[in-house]
């Protein structure tokens, strides 16, 4: 880059750097995009079976602690704001993609090869955060349906989506320890 881009505050020459920066987008985190549009797809036709074949809280006992049951939940995780009135549908949309805007645009800027333990992590949480996001927006609520319990004490409810966002959060925290071992080893 020339000194008279490097030095040229306007946001045309900051775009110009910026993308001169990135890699092209098969070598970069997007590689990880169809992992996320899997969990997606998955998600979305697990959740249209479970509405065709079952009805409202329909429960099949798989193992005595795992019970597929059919539920509706229009909060967030643990039915947080589930009693509100209605407006947490908008926001929780919002906040997906908020999100997953800005964990694909991280994404663009990592190196596949170098970081796939962090890119596979962040396109499980896109693509769990966008099946709950479509289902909120078609059916206004969450379809959850894998129930886990002991005795009397219960889990909520929870579906693939969740699963996904689940592991891709382990993935990130796996990641953060991986580079602060090694971080360490090399004496940061």
């Amino acid at each position: 880059m020339s000194a008279t881009a490097r030095d040229d505050p306007s946001p045309s020459a900051a775009a110009a750097a910026t993308a001169q920066r990135l890699l092209p987008a098969t070598l970069s985190g997007w590689r990880w995009l169809p992992l996320a549009a899997a969990v997606v797809v998955a998600d979305q036709a697990v959740k249209a079976w479970m509405v065709y074949h079952f009805s409202p809280f329909e429960r099949v006992r798989l193992l005595s602690v795992l019970d597929i049951i059919l539920t509706y939940n229009t909060g967030a995780a643990f039915s947080f704001l589930s009693d509100a009135a209605g407006w947490q549908r908008w926001l929780f949309v919002l906040l997906a993609l908020a999100v997953s805007t800005a964990l694909i645009v991280w994404m663009r800027r990592l190196r596949a090869a170098a970081h796939a333990l962090l890119g596979s992590g962040l396109a499980l949480i896109v693509g769990g955060a966008l099946g709950n996001m479509i289902d909120r927006l078609i059916l206004g609520r969450v379809v959850d349906f894998i129930h886990v319990h002991a005795g009397n004490a219960y889990f909520p409810a929870f579906n693939l989506a969740d699963s996904a966002i689940t592991i891709g959060a382990a993935l990130l925290l796996l990641d953060a320890w991986r580079e602060s071992r090694a971080a360490q080893a090399r004496g940061q």
